[in-house]
Parts: structure tokens; sequence; C-alpha cells
């Protein structure tokens, strides 16, 4: 922190046990966050809060367009959490308005609109998944519809008129589609505005967004300032790798843990993150304090610490997040019972064949454990398919099914085969 010496200096001004506790609640905020804007103000506010007890209005917007929370989304999750336990409040806006439009950042296309029935259905399935993080008496729950949808089209040339186009502009991906002469619907530079305005309607102190939300939490700070409001802080997270320790942690992309899959599956993703993404992990997501996670990374650094050990320790901490003590204990177990010990997972899927001669890319195929014969074929070329314990590298090859026949497709997937009678 010695390098901000603006602020330090504001924090000398203040009485000891003020100044004692912003640092604290500093120190929490800025655990792994990638920037605030700007932290002056954010002093400002935190003085407030520890003097009078008024906790501050956290706020996250989430588009409903794609339900299921992975690993991804907690990393903002987290941070809230953090929030909440130095006293604050959560506000949580469920974008039921906004993702009719949907958000067009990092999108080289005009988005799909979703219809009304299709956000309410979406909606509903980010309560039961964000509560495995936040704390359900911290955290206000909103559909930014409550107050987009009363606006009539006077106080929306009001609001456009806070903007400019060239402002718009400046979004990476505007830009890029502008220079590109690929269209632009007016209605996705509403996005940004009606994001804010959710600010307005809130008074917001703070916004949490990855790094590739920046202009839309500037913009509420904007907005709060033409309706007379005390501008939030925006505050980025970074954005996480995936499994494939690569690309950022998408479904899409397949390199993703979600918050609702089984334990084994929580548990035996994390086992598959490359061990130089497992600091970053501890620093995110594992809820660990930050002097504890500073001593696992020294401890792997001078090889006191076995990289497997930590990442055991990782896996079991985000099972039991999602589920419960002894689920992480169980998934733990069976991790060692199949991959240390080479043993076959107590439970697999099964899958029921004829017991005709079938080419084996085809049975992977049809028993989902590869998502096409081009890709099951690349796997038996490249040795990840086995049958029975026995590795099967010759991609035409022809197998004729009988019952309790096991096959595994890399790692971690399994199937049995049942004939029929």
């Amino acid at each position: 922190m010695a390098e901000h010496l603006s602020w330090e200096a504001m924090l000398r001004e203040l009485p000891e046990e003020v100044a004692s506790e912003v640092r604290h609640q500093l120190e929490v905020i800025m655990r792994g966050a990638v920037e605030v804007i700007p932290i002056e103000e954010l002093i400002v506010k935190l003085r407030r809060h520890i003097e009078t007890g008024r906790p501050l209005n956290i706020k996250l917007g989430l588009d409903p367009s794609a339900p299921d929370i992975h690993l991804g989304h907690v990393v903002v999750l987290e941070k809230l959490r953090q929030f909440q336990e130095l006293g604050h409040i959560v506000q949580l806006v469920i974008g039921d308005f906004t993702g009719m439009i949907g958000d067009p950042t990092g999108k080289s296309e005009t988005r799909k609109q979703l219809t009304v029935e299709q956000v309410k259905e979406n909606a509903k399935t980010y309560q039961a998944q964000i509560f495995k993080v936040l704390i359900p008496e911290r955290t206000e729950v909103h559909f930014n519809s409550t107050w987009l949808a009363s606006l009539n089209f006077s106080d929306v040339v009001r609001l456009a008129s806070t903007i400019t186009v060239a402002r718009m502009l400046e979004r990476e991906d505007f830009r890029k589609r502008y220079a590109e002469n690929t269209p632009i619907s007016v209605h996705e530079f509403f996005y940004p505005l009606m994001q804010g305005y959710d600010s307005v309607a809130l008074k917001s102190d703070v916004e949490l967004g990855g790094t590739d939300q920046t202009f839309n939490l500037l913009m509420g700070r904007s907005l709060q300032k033409e309706f007379g409001i005390e501008p939030q802080i925006a505050l980025t997270m970074p954005l996480i790798e995936g499994l494939d320790g690569v690309h950022k942690m998408s479904k899409s992309l397949g390199n993703y843990i979600g918050v609702m899959e089984p334990p084994n599956e929580v548990y035996g993703k994390t086992m598959s993150i490359p061990d130089d993404l497992m600091n970053k992990y501890y620093v995110l997501l594992s809820g660990l304090p930050l002097a504890e996670v500073k001593d696992i990374e020294e401890r792997l650094e001078n090889g006191a610490l076995h990289p497997r050990d930590a990442k055991m320790r990782l896996a079991f901490l985000l099972t039991k997040r999602f589920h419960d003590e002894q689920a992480a204990i169980t998934a733990q177990e069976e991790f060692v019972r199949v991959f240390q010990n080479k043993a076959l997972p107590s439970e697999m899927p099964v899958f029921t064949v004829s017991g005709e001669a079938i080419p084996l890319y085809q049975l992977l195929t049809a028993s989902g454990t590869a998502p096409s014969n081009s890709e099951a074929r690349r796997l038996m070329t490249g040795g990840g398919v086995k049958v029975n314990g026995e590795a099967i590298t010759d991609r035409d090859f022809v197998m004729e099914p009988k019952s309790g026949m096991v096959i595994q497709v890399g790692k971690r997937r399994f199937v049995r085969i049942e004939v029929k009678d």
C-alpha cells in the first residue's frame, strides 16, 4: 500500500482507531482486486461507515441470460462476501429488464434478445446458487424492471442526453465493430445506460465487476453525478482462467467448475487445474485468510509443501463450500481411491447397448463420453481411451460389447456397459 502516497496521507490524518479500521477494510477489499476507482473516495466512504455505523451499499449486476454460476462468477461473489463480513450490504441486481437487451460486452455482433419468460426462468436459478457464497441476511435482491419499466420516453431521452456517441465508441467492442463496419443497433447503447441507472435507483456506494465491465461500472458513476448522487466506486476483479489454464473460464469452452456440479466433479475438476494457477485460485476463491494463503505460496516455492497436497486442500475447500464437509470428505476419498490407487469409481454411469459389434468411437459418442465422432477418434489416437484398463489407440477399433465392460475417457470420465437381454 505504501506506493499510494496520496491516500496514505489521507489515512495519517484520520484518528488512530478509525485509520486502523480503514486500513483493515482496505486490505480485505483490495485482496485480489485489479483496480479501485478512485481509492481516495472509497476511504471517505469507509470513514463515514466507521464513524456512523451506516453500511455501504455494494452492487453487483447479474445478467440472467446464462444462469448457471461457475467459479468465474464466484470470484466477484467472494469479494461481495468479504464486504458483507466487514459489515456492508450487498445489492444484487438481477437484470430482468436489461437481460431482454443483452450485454454487448465482448460481443462481435448484436446479441439475441431474450423473451420475458426466458429471463424470468433464468433468474429463478440464481437465488439457489448465490447463497452458497453470500450471506442472505446481508443481501438485497433487486430486479431492475422495478425502476426501468416505469421510465417514460421523456425519461429515456434525458438519460440518453447524458452521454455522447463518441463516449460510447470508447468501449472496445463498440469501437471494433464500428471500425469493421459491423452493425451496432441503437438499443445496444442503452445497455450501459440502463446498468448505470441501476446505480442511480439504488444509490449504490460501490459496484463490482470483472475487468471487462469497467466501462459499465464507470457509466454508473457518471450517471450518479448527473442525478446529484454521490458517485459510486468502481472495483474490478480479474477474469479467472479455466481448467485449461489459458482461456477465461467459460461454460461454452468446457473449462469451468460449476457451483451446482456434483461433489466428485467439483473436487476432480479442481485437481486438474494447472499448478501455476493454484495461488490465484487460493487468493480469489478459497476464503482463507490472506496470511494463510501467503504461507501456502511460500511453502510451495521453497518445496515444503507438495503441489498435489496444496491442490487437494483447495479441492476440499471448494467442494465443502458448494456442498458440505461430508460431501468433501467423500469426494476426496473417492479421488484418492480412483486416481491415486488406480481403482474404478464406486459409482459410474451405465450405458445399455444391443450387443452387436460397433466402432468404439461411435460408442463413445452415443454414451456421451465424447462430444462427437471426430473428437472420440482424436481421443483414441492420443491414448486417452481405455477399455477395461487397456488403452485403445486404433481410431477404427470395432468392439463387441459385453456387460460389465468399463470404458474410460481421459482421467475422469467412466461408463459401464450393459448389454440388453
